[in-house]
């Protein structure tokens, strides 16, 4: 211990802090427990402390409405999800009822033999409650495997951008006018200068990741494309995938750059609370996320949809998502698909949900309420709810695989290559370029699918 470079006793105390933080990580917060003798318990894992208190208010009336039956939510750290649980269903472990699964992380549950699958098949009960026509359909593809449903959409997350209003004003820019990408960028191009003469840009007209697939794969599904197609193929390197990077890269990058990304959290405010940065990419939950970090900004902000890669094309596109599914080993199904239905769908709840949020449930039956139709001091009083479900059913389907994650890091190495090839020669032989290593990317991927014998 004495050889230790910084002693004994630090390294027993960062010993017990990384132990003590990887409990914490991994044992789920909940209610307490009081499970009387003779009652039926349903538990419920959630990620995200948002969605917990959401479930925490509207299980009282489930409980009231099923004497002797016992909801336990409990709040676990999202990776934590995902690999408790699937190494619970290799292990034969006691795993919850119900459990909410991050979109991105949806796919990997999907390995092997459909029968394998350790969620229940939804498909039939979906389809036999008329769920499906309620729905926005194209938030069940994520969660579909071989033409079978394992999870409920918690949300439909449409993209806006949210822009700085009071200096698109000032620089003479009418955002109704800006409904395709070409015309937005000729935009951002007039904008994005040095403002005070010392040689450096200090105004960019947007957000966006050079280092990671974040916006990229918003523009990518806008125009159709993902990372799979509805077949379960990889399609990282097809046509769209090709043209959607050899757009993007030039945006980021070289000297028609309109795009920046510092970060998030305080950095991203300072940027565009002094105008560095004036629009930013904006799905519906990102705006609550803008509001409590930019309070100062309020009645500046302002929302736009998304140009449109041609005229009359979508004008949005999808990030992020959730889902519920019910595991194979609950010993009540039929209750738990209840249970189920109670904490997504009951429009009871689904007003302040939004309110609290500003996430727009999948379920039409829900933007009809008062809450949707509020105007909003911070988005310049704009009625935002009413704006995101206008363009909630041009969503588009996100396809997923078991191979999700892994497709997810190639495309975004090939970001990474593709920005710095573009940096150093331009245009010059960038489309062979970019075609070259999309492909390559994607043969790594196939490769491991190959041995998995799932291409």
């Amino acid at each position: 211990m004495n050889r230790l470079p910084v002693g004994a006793a630090p390294t027993l105390l960062i010993i017990v802090l990384i132990l003590s933080g990887t409990w914490l990580a991994l044992v789920p917060a909940s209610q307490p427990d009081h499970k009387a003798e003779g009652t039926t318990q349903l538990r419920v894992w959630t990620f995200a402390r948002n969605h917990y208190d959401g479930y925490i208010e509207a299980i009282p009336s489930f409980e009231a409405a099923h004497p002797g039956v016992k909801v336990r939510i409990e709040l676990v750290h999202y990776r934590a999800v995902s690999e408790r649980l699937q190494a619970a269903f290799w292990g034969d472990l006691d795993v919850p009822d119900l459990v909410e699964v991050e979109i991105g992380y949806a796919g990997t549950f999907f390995r092997g033999p459909i029968e394998d699958v350790g969620f229940l098949d939804l498909t039939d009960r979906i389809h036999s409650s008329g769920l499906y026509d309620r729905v926005v359909q194209s938030r069940f593809a994520p969660y579909t495997s071989r033409g079978h449903i394992f999870g409920l959409p918690h949300d439909v997350h449409p993209v806006m951008i949210a822009y700085r209003r009071d200096l698109f004003e000032e620089e003479g820019i009418n955002p109704a006018q800006l409904d395709t990408w070409d015309k937005f960028t000729e935009a951002g191009r007039r904008v994005t200068r040095d403002l005070t003469g010392d040689g450096t840009i200090d105004r960019y007209m947007i957000e966006l990741a050079d280092m990671s697939t974040q916006s990229l794969e918003v523009m990518l599904f806008q125009r159709g494309g993902g990372f799979f197609d509805a077949d379960g193929r990889l399609s990282i390197d097809d046509e769209v995938s090709l043209e959607t990077l050899c757009w993007f890269v030039p945006l980021v990058v070289g000297p028609e750059r309109i795009a920046n990304s510092l970060g998030e959290g305080q950095i991203r405010t300072q940027a565009v609370e002094s105008g560095y940065l004036l629009c930013l990419i904006c799905p519906d939950w990102r705006t609550s996320v803008f509001e409590m970090d930019m309070p100062r900004l309020s009645g500046q902000m302002a929302l736009m949809p998304l140009p449109a890669p041609e005229p009359a094309e979508r004008r949005t596109s999808t990030w992020g998502g959730t889902m519920i599914a019910i595991t194979k080993k609950t010993r009540n199904p039929d209750l738990a698909w209840e249970l189920a239905l109670h904490l997504y769908y009951n429009t009871t709840y689904l007003g302040d949900r939004f309110r609290s949020s500003n996430i727009i449930p999948p379920l039409r039956d829900a933007w009809q309420l008062p809450a949707f139709s509020e105007p909003r001091p911070f988005w310049s009083s704009q009625r935002i709810g009413e704006l995101y479900i206008r363009l909630a059913d041009q969503t588009p389907p996100q396809y997923t695989s078991p191979f999700i994650a892994m497709a997810r890091t190639k495309l975004g190495a090939a970001l990474v290559e593709s920005v710095d090839y573009y940096g150093r020669h331009g245009k010059r032989g960038f489309t062979d370029y970019a075609r070259s290593v999309l492909k390559s990317k994607a043969d790594e991927v196939r490769a491991v699918m190959k041995r998995d014998s799932l291409e």
